[in-house]
C-alpha cells in the first residue's frame, strides 16, 4: 500500500520543519510549488536542494507538472497530460521512498495539495496531512 504525506511549511522554522519530516520518517520531499521561491530563504529551491540532503532527506521538484496557479484554474489543469505525468512520477517516487508533497500553505484546505490528494486517493493511495 502506497502512502503519500503532505505538508505546508508556512510559518515553520526550518529546523522544526526537518524535525517534523524526520518524525514521520520522510526521506523525500517533493516540492509542488509552481514557483519554488519563498520570503524565507531556507525554502528557496536551491537551498532545499542543498540543505535537506544534509539531514538524510532528498529533494525533487515537480512544481512544473503539479504546481498551482494555472490558467483556467487547477481543476481544469487536472485534466491535462502534464498533470497526469506529474501524478505518475509522484507515484513512482512513492513506491521507492517515504514521500511528502510540500507547498507553503499549512492548511491543506487552502492549498492545491487538496486536489493532488484527491487524485491520489482515487488511485488507492493513502494520503496523510502533517
Amino acid at each position: 500500500m502506497v502512502t503519500v504525506f503532505t505538508v505546508g511549511y508556512g510559518g515553520r522554522k526550518f529546523d522544526r520543519f526537518v524535525e517534523l519530516l524526520k518524525r514521520h520518517g520522510i526521506d523525500l520531499v517533493v516540492d509542488v510549488r509552481r514557483f519554488p521561491k519563498s520570503k524565507d530563504e531556507h525554502y528557496l529551491r536551491e537551498n532545499l536542494e542543498r540543505e535537506l540532503p544534509k539531514h538524510g532527506i532528498s529533494y525533487v521538484y515537480l512544481g512544473d507538472l503539479l504546481g498551482g496557479f494555472r490558467r483556467g484554474g487547477y481543476e481544469k489543469y487536472m485534466e491535462s497530460e502534464d498533470y497526469m505525468r506529474g501524478i505518475s512520477r509522484l507515484l513512482e517516487l512513492a513506491e521507492e521512498h517515504k514521500v511528502v508533497i510540500m507547498c507553503v500553505e499549512r492548511n491543506v484546505r487552502g492549498c492545491h495539495r487538496r486536489f493532488i490528494s484527491k487524485t491520489l486517493k482515487e488511485a488507492g493511495v493513502t494520503v496523510i496531512h502533517i
